[in-house]
């Protein structure tokens, strides 16, 4: 994930390295016309996604984004970009990765900001980049988006990571560029968006060879770089554009993707208003309590179902699932990147149980038009980013809720669920409006349309230990599960009555704060993923957890290790002890 950077500065060094005064309040709003660094082009079939890093783009000041290196800014706009091709550009069946920059493809994440951000700002931008490069994935293995990487100069670290999270990549032969993860040679840390796991687990380079590789900062280049399975294709540079077009075409003859005519959907700008500790979106609201440390977020069900997809596609982005998918993925981004000290986050729904299973069935029953299998896609997703985040997530499942199919996968990505047996007594009393008890239904989104990192259900990693329970839970699909059903089948963890329900999740709460945020970060993480691996998996949980601890250490962040030294000519001075 970290770089090879500009070397032509190595005598300067990288200068003093001062952490910021405070961390930034981040945006993840942005929109073709906005971007400083990406431009995105559409040609038929085929669109291109050109880096050109603008220098003095910066997200946060004290550094130059030079060699087309990149910082949470530059990922901010590819993770917008892709979106856009997603549902903006149904035509589109190929996207092209490629540089403006001569000799250079991406120098990978800029040193200077590596060495000098706070911790926290390294994790969560190191995690955000691997969400957007599984997005490549993602979009190929569900949408027929194939990526072709147009490698026209060096990739080095997150640049090469970045090529290696395309279906293909081709390298110029040019006689100087390369491919390389400079990271353990160069910096002491590792390869974090995915570069160890990619290379092996997907490309299948011979792990000696991967070692040889991962080992030498100036990369591999040419006719070994193809021999040894790290690229595709190394192509002369006068053939360089033919052979990408080609390929481009080839890819995009296979996709799946709905082509021209199909009518994409704008993405305008969120509606969001804050108004201190509440934002409110239109279908999500987030309202934090800084005292406990915790924020509730709850997501509206919708108001009405449409009657075909063409209503669907009328509506646009005002879609139920499509708004509130990107209005509850904005809500985590802001609260993962600018909350740090909120810990817990409370998961919410309020609806009608009718409405929102019949907005399900409605998406199931035309789950193969593209806009309704992009949208699931994102929802997908998104609940991926909640397993995903550091923080303790409880569902409340409340009276007036609507844990339905889809929405209920929010309360299984949540770390214990808590479900009210019977009513609000005190409600009319109270002027509130007297709601049935909740309930859970379950459906097909349950059972397989919404997998986890490791390609399991989240129903499946809850019953890993009992095949007899997990055939139950999906033996109840359909039923409204009142709260001893749901205790019954075990898909809840606590269901206390209107009398003891305030004092346990008081309770809980309180004690969640009393906790090491690192033990708990940990812990989830671990007891969240159970089951088989996969590469997915490895990245967020084996490779990340290792940089996680790696960032941390003086052999890497210290004032003698390799990030601060890098380029000053200095060798880093390693304590020699392994642990």
């Amino acid at each position: 994930m970290t770089t090879l950077e500009d070397r032509s500065a190595a005598t300067e060094g990288p200068g003093p390295v001062a952490e910021p005064a405070a961390t930034p309040e981040v945006s993840f709003d942005t929109s073709p016309e906005a971007y400083r660094h990406w431009t995105l082009s559409v040609d038929g079939e085929v669109a291109t996604l050109t880096l050109d890093v603008a220098e003095d783009g910066g997200i946060v000041p004290g550094y130059e984004l030079k060699m087309n290196s990149y910082d949470l800014g530059v990922d901010i706009e590819l993770h917008d970009a892709v979106q856009r091709i997603r549902f903006e550009h149904p035509e589109v069946k190929a996207v092209v990765v490629t540089s403006a920059k001569e000799r250079m493809f991406c120098a990978g994440a800029n040193i200077k900001m590596l060495a000098a951000s706070p911790h926290s700002w390294k994790v969560n931008f190191c995690k955000f980049t691997n969400e957007t490069r599984n997005g490549f994935e993602d979009a190929s293995a569900h949408s027929g988006l194939p990526f072709l990487a147009a490698v026209n100069g060096t990739a080095a670290g997150g640049g090469y990571e970045l090529a290696l999270a395309c279906d293909q990549i081709v390298l110029v032969d040019d006689n100087s560029s390369a491919v390389s993860l400079p990271e353990v040679p160069l910096l002491g840390v590792l390869p974090g968006t995915g570069g160890l796991t990619r290379v092996v687990d997907k490309r299948g380079v011979r792990r000696d060879l991967a070692d040889v590789f991962s080992t030498t900062a100036e990369g591999i280049r040419g006719e070994r770089a193809v021999q040894w399975r790290l690229v595709d294709a190394s192509v002369k540079a006068r053939d360089f554009p033919q052979e990408v077009a080609r390929r481009a075409a080839e890819l995009a003859a296979r996709s799946t993707r709905p082509g021209a005519g199909a009518g994409g959907v704008a993405l305008t700008p969120l509606r969001r208003e804050t108004d201190g500790d509440t934002t409110r979106y239109e279908h999500v609201r987030v309202v934090l309590d800084r005292n406990s440390g915790t924020a509730t977020i709850t997501v509206l069900g919708p108001a009405a179902v449409p009657g075909t997809v063409e209503e669907l596609q009328e509506q646009g982005d005002a879609a139920w699932l499509l708004a509130a998918t990107r209005e509850l993925d904005d809500a985590v981004l802001r609260l993962r990147t600018n909350e740090l000290a909120i810990g817990t986050w409370l998961l919410r729904t309020e609806g009608d149980v009718a409405t929102t299973a019949a907005y399900d069935e409605f998406l199931l029953a035309n789950r193969g038009h593209w806009l309704v299998n992009e949208t699931i896609g994102f929802y997908r997703r998104t609940v991926k980013r909640l397993d995903t985040t550091s923080r303790s997530l409880f569902a409340l499942i409340e009276p007036g809720s609507c844990f339905v199919g889809a929405l209920a996968e929010i309360a299984f990505a949540a770390d214990r669920q808590f479900m009210l047996e019977g009513i609000w007594e005190d409600a009319a009393e109270e002027g509130r409006e007297a709601l049935p008890p909740a309930v859970i239904r379950l459906d097909e989104f349950n059972t397989g349309l919404l997998p986890m990192s490791n390609d399991l259900t989240r129903l499946q990693v809850r019953f890993l230990g009992s095949a007899a329970e997990l055939a139950a839970a999906e033996a109840a699909v359909g039923r409204d599960l009142l709260a001893a059903d749901a205790a019954e089948l075990g898909l809840v963890t606590s269901t206390p009555d209107d009398i003891d329900w305030e004092d346990e999740i008081r309770l809980v709460v309180e004690e969640r704060a009393s906790f090491s945020p690192d033990a708990l970060t940990g812990m989830e993480a671990n007891l969240r993923f159970a089951g088989r691996e996969t590469p997915e998996t490895k990245v967020f949980g084996r490779l990340t957890a290792w940089q996680n601890w790696i960032f941390q250490r003086p052999n890497a962040a210290g004032p003698e290790g390799a990030l601060r030294r890098y380029g000053t000519g200095k060798r880093a001075d390693y304590d020699r002890k392994r642990v």
